[in-house]
């Protein structure tokens, strides 16, 4: 019975063109991936800032590795909680304006955990139809009621609105959308948010660290309650946090089990994630380098005809049907180039994509390459 249910779904996936087959990467230098020993100009990388294989962050964290060691060897509850992870959620709150943060092993995990515990039966939570998968999973384990209102839309959300109790309702929303690349309307929501007087927690995976004009603060500090960060993406390192309330980290602590059953991050974790803070405060020449190049891509791919969606560093071009996705990420690969091609369920079906990740490492010849053999490869199909 399992194994005819598992052949026929893999086969009714590979027949969709949604069959998932992850390339095995041997080598990352830079903005370049080995695979089966070719090199290929990356575009899917989410380490913005370029960080992630800096020498100054790798030897920062080898050091502390070698100080601290390699595993906290325990949950957060029993002997897990280091002196050192207290102290850099305290610097991570005070850095982004919060009261306190709590360190999570993964941005997916942080926001399960987060909406999973804080909500339940009788409680109402309002979602942007386009929010991270991790979200939307915390969401359905809460028990709590949902309404998601159309992406970026203020007056869908202000209709949902109207149904709800103002006193159990929640808006959960992104900074910068991991699909689409585009912001939230923050002004409009905060004038919601003054009206009806919801709690709103916001999802900053992809714009912390990033945005030049606020110091890799995030964007959302006006309106979000509760924020969730991540260390995997500009900030270089793994595992995510929230920062919240007091009394919301002391509830989760209490409650939340995926942070209740499972091993602490490591103490060198820790300890690095507060030197990456000084990184990221002096990296304003990368902020705006990758600003400036993320707006020559987009306008790029406007003039040579291609239907684009992005406000930053994440740039979505349309490409509709999921097989023509992949067959054009294949033809830019033969052009030695690698890029994402989303597919259902990661968006709405029949509304495949190629994901551009632009990061700081990136030229403006590494774009004009991009543009010109994505127009080739979509030539070709």
């Amino acid at each position: 019975m399992f194994t005819k249910r598992i052949n026929d779904r893999l086969l009714i996936q590979q027949q969709a063109g949604l069959y998932r087959h992850p390339p095995q990467i041997g080598q990352r230098t830079g903005k370049y991936l080995y695979i089966k020993e070719k090199q290929v100009l990356n575009f899917a990388s989410n380490d913005y800032l370029g960080l992630g294989d800096s020498s100054e962050l790798r030897e920062l964290v080898a050091e502390n590795f070698k100080v601290y060691g390699p595993s906290s060897s325990s949950s957060r509850l029993v002997c897990g909680n280091y002196d050192i992870i207290t102290k850099a959620e305290k610097v991570y709150a005070d850095y982004f304006g919060y009261e306190t943060a709590l360190f999570f092993p993964s941005g997916y995990q942080a926001n399960v955990a987060l909406i999973s515990t804080l909500f339940e039966k009788g409680d109402t939570i309002i979602f942007d139809k386009h929010i991270h998968a991790g979200s939307i999973k915390g969401i359905q384990l809460s028990g709590a009621d949902f309404l998601g209102y159309n992406h970026n839309e203020m007056s869908h959300l202000e209709k949902r609105l109207k149904r709800v109790n103002e006193d159990q309702a929640a808006v959960i929303t992104e900074s910068l959308f991991s699909m689409d690349g585009d912001f939230p309307d923050i002004e409009g929501i905060k004038t919601l948010k003054e009206k009806y007087g919801f709690l709103c927690i916001v999802d900053e995976a992809h714009s912390v660290g990033v945005l030049p004009d606020l110091k890799g603060n995030g964007i959302s500090k006006d309106v979000a309650d509760i924020a969730v960060g991540t260390f995997g993406k500009a900030l270089g390192l793994f595992g995510a946090f929230v920062l919240a309330p007091k009394k919301v980290r002391e509830y989760m602590i209490n409650f939340a089990s995926p942070l209740i059953y499972t091993t602490s991050l490591p103490p060198a974790h820790a300890a690095s994630a507060i030197g990456i803070l000084n990184i990221i405060e002096k990296s304003t020449d990368k902020r705006q380098h990758l600003t400036d190049l993320s707006l020559k891509m987009r306008n790029m791919l406007k003039q040579n005809g291609f239907k684009v969606s992005g406000d930053a560093h994440i740039i979505a071009v349309e490409i509709g049907d999921e097989k023509k996705a992949v067959a054009v990420s294949r033809k830019l690969f033969e052009k030695n180039i690698f890029a994402f091609p989303a597919r259902y369920p990661t968006v709405p079906l029949n509304k495949a994509i190629i994901r551009i990740s632009m990061t700081a490492l990136h030229s403006e010849n590494d774009t004009e390459r991009f543009v010109r053999s994505l127009k080739e490869a979509t030539d070709e199909n």
